[in-house]
This record gives C-alpha cells, structure tokens and sequence, in this order.
C-alpha cells in the first residue's frame, strides 16, 4: 500500500510559553513491511534529531521566547506490506529487554490472574494464545474515551474496564510478559479507508523460533515464524499493510508522538488531524 500521510499538532495556550522543548518521534520506522519514500518535519525552529534508546527517530525542538501555540507537522510518503513475522534487521535490540516491565506497565494481581488463565496455552502455541488473549481483553476493556488519559498504568485502566488504543496496547503488553514472551508498545498510523488514518498505538510480541514439527515443515504456531508480529486488540486483527510504525518502546512514555515540558503557558489546549491519501509508486 502506498500511502501519502501528513500529521498536524497545534498546542494553544492561555498564556505565553516562556520556554519548551519537545521530544518529537513523528518519524516512521522504516524496516520489515515499512519502507519510508521521503519524510519531513515543518517546525517553528529548528530541531536535533538523532536515535534514542530504542532506535527510533526522535528530534528534540527547543524554543525560546514568548508564544501562544506551537504547531508541528509531519508530511511524507510510505509503502507498506503485510509482511510475515520474522526477525527485522532493523532491530538490534535483543528481545529480552522488553521483558522487563515499565512504569505504566506494571502488574498487579488482577492483570496476574488474568494472565494466568493464559500460560498454559502459551507454552503449547504462543500465537494460537496470544490471540484467545486479545479476544479475552476486547470483551474485558471495552472501547471507551474518559476512563483513562496518557498517565494512565495498565493496572488501572484493566480495573476500570475501559480503555482506548493505549490502554489496550499496554495491557496487552503487560500479559504478554507475564506469559514469558518479549512484548512492547507501538505508536504509528492506521489507515481506516483511502482518505484518512488516525494516530493509534498496538502491541508487538516477539514469538518463539519453533521447530518444524510436521512433513510439510510448518511450525507449531500456526505456521508463524519466529519474530515480531503486532496485535491490534482495539481492532482485534494483526498489523498488516494498513499499519505504519513510527516509535516503539516499553509503553507509552518511550514511544509517544510528542512529548515535552515547557515553562509558563497556563491551560493548554491540543488539536490533531491525521490525513491519509492513496497513491501510486513509479514503477522503474
């Protein structure tokens, strides 16, 4: 799928911002199923970039002088494929790290039990419970905005029993570790139809190298290689083509769009439009 994206964020304020600096990661992660034709940032001033701990594109925008808003776009052009699971070059990260868990990731003893109720599957086919796991968490946290903002832990968006892609994402992750299996959180873009995408968030589970176990040579995981496959549970699907990737991390704090501190300003107020059109890549 080849997709022309442009993502604007326009933060307005009831006082002057003294000062601000934002940790932009509006950049997509180039890499299985995801090759990036160009991208570029439109900013008030110019930012850093450079690779944080999980590789992903971050620019950092410092800026100085009294202002009511900010407004900060991303504009470019992706082609994406539903790629299979299997181990990306692109990620040099070892997959134990996101065994660990994280502050907006933290179990308690609910998510434990919950969890639970899944392990034995897991160890027979991990693909095969992670997706009885997702179906299980759509009828457990329904789809709902108000429950929950971006502070939000997993622990307490599952005891609200509501939540939105985040919370979903997150608790998802959560189970995953608790069930041995290498999970992080995902921020990017969905394309809903040919016109327009919304900013989402997704899980992503490393699943076990298996061994072929039948003549034909199919795996026990459905026939699923070993690598990183993503779980939309809002959705309840995978990540396929319609899917583009801009940060991963431990939760929503290492791979969030935007995120930044700034002195003054008093309320401040956010607006997002994502859009999305179809088009066609040149064939050579």
């Amino acid at each position: 799928m080849h997709l022309h994206i442009s993502h604007e964020t326009v933060y307005d304020y009831d006082a002057p911002v003294a000062r601000s600096t934002q940790y932009l990661r509006l950049t997509p992660r180039a890499g299985r199923g995801l090759r990036v034709l160009h991208w570029h940032l439109e900013l008030p001033a110019p930012a850093s970039a450079c690779k944080d701990a999980f590789g992903n594109t971050m620019h950092v925008l410092s800026l100085d002088g009294p202002r009511r808003d900010i407004v900060l776009r991303a504009v470019g052009e992706v082609d994406t494929s539903d790629a299979p699971p299997t181990p990306d070059p692109e990620d040099e990260l070892p997959a134990p790290l996101f065994l660990r868990d994280s502050p907006l990731t933290r179990a308690d003893e609910p998510l434990r039990q919950f969890a639970a109720s899944f392990a034995d599957a897991a160890t027979a086919d991990a693909h095969g419970a992670l997706l009885a796991l997702m179906a299980a968490l759509g009828e457990r946290m329904p789809y709902v905005r108000g429950y929950t903002d971006a502070a939000t832990p997993a622990a307490q968006a599952f005891a609200t029993g509501h939540g939105v892609c985040q919370d979903h994402a997150q608790v998802f992750v959560c189970c995953a570790r608790l069930l041995g299996l290498p999970a992080r959180y995902v921020s990017g873009y969905l394309a809903t139809d040919f016109e327009h995408v919304a900013s989402h968030a997704w899980a992503e589970v490393r699943l076990p190298d298996a061994a072929p176990t039948a003549a034909d040579g199919r795996d026990a995981s459905h026939g699923m290689a070993g690598g990183w496959l993503g779980y939309d549970i809002s959705n309840q699907c995978l990540a396929d083509g319609r899917y583009v990737k801009l940060a991963i991390g431990a939760d929503y704090l290492d791979a969030c769009p935007v995120r930044g501190v700034r002195t003054g300003g008093g309320l401040e107020t956010m607006r997002a439009e994502v859009l999305v059109k179809p088009g066609t890549t040149d064939q050579q």
